[in-house]
């Protein structure tokens, strides 16, 4: 029989379940509906499930589409969840994203999206809850195609000239088809959409089967049964245990066939299938062999693990998704926290991504989630496998570590008896690479058996840095030389070495603090567009409004998560109920507020008993110890990359270049920095480098060429609006009265062009008001633009620099991070509004301080006005007078 694996993915409260629901009734395996609100869907199994209303664990269900079986995986759609959603995608022929029609595309429907594309998943989209008042077909598939792929197609309208014109344009051969034939295809169809070139999309209301039964019959005509060898192969993505205690592993036969009493073996292990289940929903049936294209639940594996690979097939690379937060496991008193770690240990293995983890500093369990719904459906599990009541403290943050330069580490291991040396390259990687390991080392200098020794013991662990303690990622590590001992050497005497060789050069690098971020979408009023720019300007994140629609904004952008949790709830009460903000887990990126995080955090590199950062060598038949900064004078072999740097035209990390600094021009600064890995990233942006105020106003230091720098006219352009909702003074008069708001800023501005002497440009927007003409206002001694209908003050900016940067040195003041991108590649300076308002505040105290030092010298007197020569004659004379 013909099978496919088909996984249902959606943001929480799509609607992924009700359509789960509606295909298994229609295809005949239930024979009633199940609602998630009536606490009676088919694969909503667990009472936690069925008392939230969310799915929390991947089930299965069974179900004929034609004469395609299908496994259907039903998926979390919580971000809290997503790292069960993620494992479900490694075993996945086709899946199904279900969009919201009330809603749109929401922020983590674009996080399911980029792990589909990094998959290369086959999808077909089913947009639901058309039948909502205000939802538009073609509305919604433009958003589709904007925000996914332009392969997004309306397959509703399958077999007109409109479907077959639009399917054209998504690859070469099929648009060769529809010239010669005026038709395409289903076997081209097909295969671009197997190849993710063409995105079928179906629009109805699963909640009223309403266009369910059309997808389905699209899901059947469009899909191709993979093909499968005959040597066994099976990729593990699931560990559960079932209501007797059995661990169950679910797996996917992707090569050949599995019976009972088979042998499989792993990296370290080998047992025997003792049964062999299939799940559909709460039941299953035992059979004794399965064949390839199969999900199956294995009894009689005890070692197995998610993401493992058996047979034919390889290991999973490591999820995506990670947790970033960090929580204490709080036991009842008198529960001994050495009997509960092999317990939590369980769910570990279920839940990979919690990462039990036992601090013998602090004598804690500590656990890493996503989020804080996950910590209220642990302590349900807690509690009900294992009958203990455990609570969570506040919770921290998941921080990790990088560097920013390469270097070579070195770990000597010699205590009497002993011998292992190990060099190891670290390079900075691109950002959310994770961690590469990889060889580079002749076997005449190690041997092979050793090298993969050393590669087996970085591989096996988690490296902590050495600012925190935290986890290091994003960094490449190469085995570059190394040397064992014919009699003294053994295996752990290399797990030191390689230990100590990681710590030792993390030690010399620069290392950079990492924190998460969130990806948002905060829909709400536009009159609150000000007060939530603001807010996330003091998260030091950034953003850009990328959606208008009536009186509803939509803002996108990101920012660090600690400073993002809880503003859900400010969100709610400042719009009064009538804000949304969705968020998903961005990735890591650069710290901003590292000193204050160290100094917090207090963990010291150098104390840290269980991660040594030295070497131990051996003297005069004793073992002695050398700090990391010792070692590589007493290392045996010679430094790599000062082996390199010996070489004819060599060129290492660590050579450093005399060049006169007087021929570095700003341009080749900015280079140099923008090359370098987070040397760009400010504390508000990844991607933007602001100048300050005083770079922006004030020219650089002459060169030592002595070349004459061309004068020209100063303009200062401000984004009135931006900068009015960006001063909290301005921003409160705003929320009264727009007009004074105006007024104070353009007084400000005016008394400043007074001091600074420049021609400064204020632009308001008013595209908004209709038939409105660009208006030129000449307030005192600057000038005030009203924008014309339909132009924004931000294109009135831009293109006010664009054409005028040869003839004017053009300052552009705006918090708006988007258009500060565009400005800085119009070759213009920049303040941001909080600088200009710092530039205006020292303008004034400048003036200020002239003047009372004019008052101070105000006073004339009849002796400061006299000769020198007077001066003295006078003297003289009333020293005379006094004699007398």
């Amino acid at each position: 029989m013909k099978k496919l694996v088909i996984g249902i993915l959606a943001h929480v409260d799509a609607g992924k379940t009700t359509l789960s629901e509606g295909m298994l009734y229609l295809s005949g395996k239930i024979g009633k509906l199940g609602r998630v609100d009536n606490k009676d869907a088919y694969l909503d199994t667990n009472e936690l499930e069925r008392a939230r209303g969310i799915t929390i664990f991947s089930k299965q269900a069974l179900l004929d589409i034609g004469d395609i079986q299908v496994t259907l995986l039903d998926t979390p759609g919580h971000v809290d969840f997503s790292a069960e959603m993620e494992r479900t995608l490694q075993v996945l022929d086709y899946a199904i994203l279900v969009v919201s029609g009330a809603d749109g595309i929401q922020g983590h429907t674009k996080t399911l999206w980029r792990l589909l594309q990094m998959y290369q998943i086959p999808v077909f989209i089913f947009v639901n809850k058309m039948d909502q008042a205000g939802t538009d077909s073609n509305k919604l598939l433009a958003e589709l195609k904007k925000e996914l792929e332009d392969g997004c197609i309306d397959f509703g309208q399958a077999g007109t000239e409109d479907f077959y014109d639009q399917l054209a344009m998504c690859q070469e051969n099929m648009l060769e088809a529809f010239l010669e034939t005026g038709r395409i295809s289903n076997a081209l169809i097909n295969e671009a959409v197997r190849r993710r070139k063409v995105f079928p999309c179906f629009f109805g209301a699963a909640l009223k089967l309403e266009g369910v039964e059309q997808f389905m019959e699209g899901i059947g005509t469009y899909s191709i049964i993979p093909s499968y060898t005959e040597d066994f192969g099976a990729k593990i993505y699931k560990i559960t245990r079932d209501e007797q205690g059995n661990r169950l592993t679910y797996l996917k036969v992707t090569g050949g066939r599995l019976k009972i009493r088979d042998v499989l073996s792993g990296s370290s292990w080998e047992e025997k299938v003792n049964q062999i289940r299939l799940y559909s929903g709460l039941k299953y049936e035992a059979v004794n062999e399965i064949e390839a294209g199969s999900i199956c639940a294995v009894l009689g594996l005890t070692q197995t693990r998610p993401g493992e690979g058996l047979g034919i097939e390889e290991a999973s690379d490591t999820p995506v998704l990670e947790p970033v937060l960090s929580y204490q496991i709080i036991l009842p008193e008198g529960c001994d926290p050495r009997m509960m770690i092999p317990k939590l240990r369980q769910l570990e293995e279920e839940e990979p991504e919690l990462h039990i983890l036992w601090d013998e500093t602090l004598q804690e369990i500590q656990a890493q989630i996503m989020g804080e719904v996950q910590i209220e459906i642990l302590q349900s599990l807690i509690e009900s496998r294992f009958g203990v009541a455990v609570t969570f403290d506040a919770g921290r943050i998941v921080y990790k570590e990088t560097i920013a330069n390469t270097v070579e580490g070195v770990g000597h291991f010699e205590p009497l008896r002993h011998y292992a040396e190990v060099h190891l390259l670290l390079e900075p990687n691109a950002p959310g690479s994770g961690l590469e390991f990889a060889v580079n080392c002749s076997e005449d200098i190690l041997g092979k058996s050793w090298q993969r020794l050393v590669m087996t013991h970085l591989e096996e662990r988690i490296h902590p840095g050495v600012l925190t303690g935290s986890a290091i990622t994003d960094l490449k590590i190469t085995l570059v030389s190394g040397r064992a001992h014919n009699k003294h050497t053994e295996g752990g005497d290399f797990r030191e070495a390689t230990y100590r060789a990681v710590r030792q050069g993390l030690k010399e690098a620069d290392s950079v603090l990492l924190e998460p971020y969130y990806a948002f979408q905060l829909e709400l009023p536009e009159k609150m567009v000000g007060r939530a720019m603001n807010d996330i300007e003091k998260m030091h994140g950034t953003c850009e409004i990328t959606e208008t629609n009536g009186d509803m904004s939509v803002l996108t952008g990101s920012a660090p998560i600690v400073t993002m949790r809880n503003y859900q709830r400010e969100v709610i009460a400042y719009t009064k109920g009538l804000g949304r903000l969705f968020c998903s887990l961005k990735g890591y990126e650069r710290c901003h507020n590292t000193e204050e995080v160290i100094e917090t955090i207090g963990y010291d590199s150098e104390r840290d008993l269980y991660n040594p950062t030295g070497s131990v060598f051996c003297s005069h038949g004793a073992g002695f110890l050398v700090s990391w900064d010792k070692v590589k004078e007493y290392m045996h072999l010679e430094g790599y990359i000062q082996k390199k740097s010996t070489l004819p035209g060599g060129n290492t990390h660590n050579q450093e270049e005399v060049v006169d600094k007087d021929f570095i021009s700003l341009e080749e600064i900015d280079k140099i920095i923008n090359s370098t890995f987070y040397a760009n990233q400010g504390n508000k942006t990844v991607w933007k480098k602001r100048k300050t105020a005083r770079e922006s106003y004030y020219a650089p230091p002459s060169v030592s060429n002595n070349s004459q720098k061309e004068t020209k006219e100063e303009y200062l352009l401000v984004d009135g609006y931006n900068v009015i909702y960006a001063w909290p003074e301005l921003a409160e008069f705003a929320e009264d009265n727009m007009d004074a708001a105006r007024i104070k800023l353009l007084e400000a501005l005016s008394n400043y062009q007074g001091i600074r002497k420049c021609r400064i440009i204020v632009v308001f927007d008013a595209y908004r008001v209709s038939g409105h003409k660009e208006e030129i206002i000449d307030y005192h001694n600057i000038h005030m633009v009203y924008t014309r209908e339909a132009q924004t003050a931000d294109q009135y900016i831009e293109k006010f620099a664009h054409d005028n940067r040869s003839k004017y040195r053009i300052t552009v003041a705006t918090s708006d991070g988007l258009q500060q991108v565009i400005i800085r590649g119009a070759g213009s300076d920049l303040l941001s509004a909080r600088e200009l308002k710092d530039e205006i505040v020292r303008a004034n105290e400048r003036l200020m301080a002239a003047y009372e030092e004019i008052q101070q010298k105000g006073r004339s007197y009849l002796l400061d006005n006299l000769s020198p020569e007077m001066r003295k004659r006078m003297d003289d004379l009333l020293s005379e007078n006094e004699n007398k």
